[in-house]
């Protein structure tokens, strides 16, 4: 008999109860996924992430109190922390970078369609990566333009040729099944390559890795 998977807990913390009320309600909608609870600003975030054993906080960034990043920042060095996808209208650069280098395993905007971020939710859980579209051009951008600032050096010095292979397929957003069997390897095997990769770039999730990987070009 086949193994039933639980469901994804999700967090949603936005402080107007109109968007939480219309997020809940695009959520429900799929039998993967079930909210566990609802903030309205970041400390009540912090508190029902633990009471409520989310694996994933669907969090805003501007909340009264402690805003997104902070929280973040605060959930990702918790003892077996949630998974944190960043949901905001705003998508400047500092606001990007900021909850990204807080640890969110992705940032989406406001206008994402239902589908795409049902679809994120579920890579979040996994740990993958989940960025727009249009914010996964602004990192493009913004990476160039630090890599003509800088030397020129190889970001991915030091991976072996199937590391950086591996490395490549995590920064386009593959999962570790879809990067399996791209390269014909299994996915334990996979998950070896990206702890290596991980330990020898000193990243901590997909996200930095991803950055790491557009630096290169």
């Amino acid at each position: 008999m086949a193994e039933v998977s639980s469901p994804i807990r999700v967090l949603i913390a936005d402080d107007e109860s109109l968007m939480r009320a219309g997020l809940r309600l695009i959520l429900e909608g799929d039998p993967e996924v079930t909210i566990v609870g609802e903030a309205a600003d970041g400390e009540e975030a912090v508190v029902l992430a633990a009471k409520l054993r989310a694996d994933v906080v669907l969090m805003d960034i501007r909340m009264p109190r402690c805003d997104g990043i902070e929280a973040t920042r605060r959930l990702r060095t918790a003892v077996d922390p949630p998974q944190v996808l960043v949901l905001t209208a705003y998508d400047t650069d500092d606001f990007i970078l900021d909850a990204l280098e807080a640890g969110a395993v992705g940032f989406l905007l406001k206008d994402t369609p239902p589908e795409d971020l049902v679809t994120a939710v579920r890579r979040a859980a996994d740990g993958t990566m989940a960025v727009s579209p249009t914010v996964l051009a602004r990192l493009v951008t913004f990476a160039t333009r630090q890599g003509r600032r800088r030397p020129v050096t190889d970001p991915l010095e030091g991976l072996s040729p199937r590391e950086r292979d591996v490395a490549v397929r995590v920064a386009d957003g593959l999962t570790n099944t879809e990067v399996a069997g791209e390269l014909f390897l299994s996915v334990p095997t996979v998950k070896t390559h990206i702890g290596r990769i991980f330990d020898k770039l000193g990243v901590e999730n997909r996200v930095q890795l991803a950055i790491r990987v557009l630096k290169r070009g």
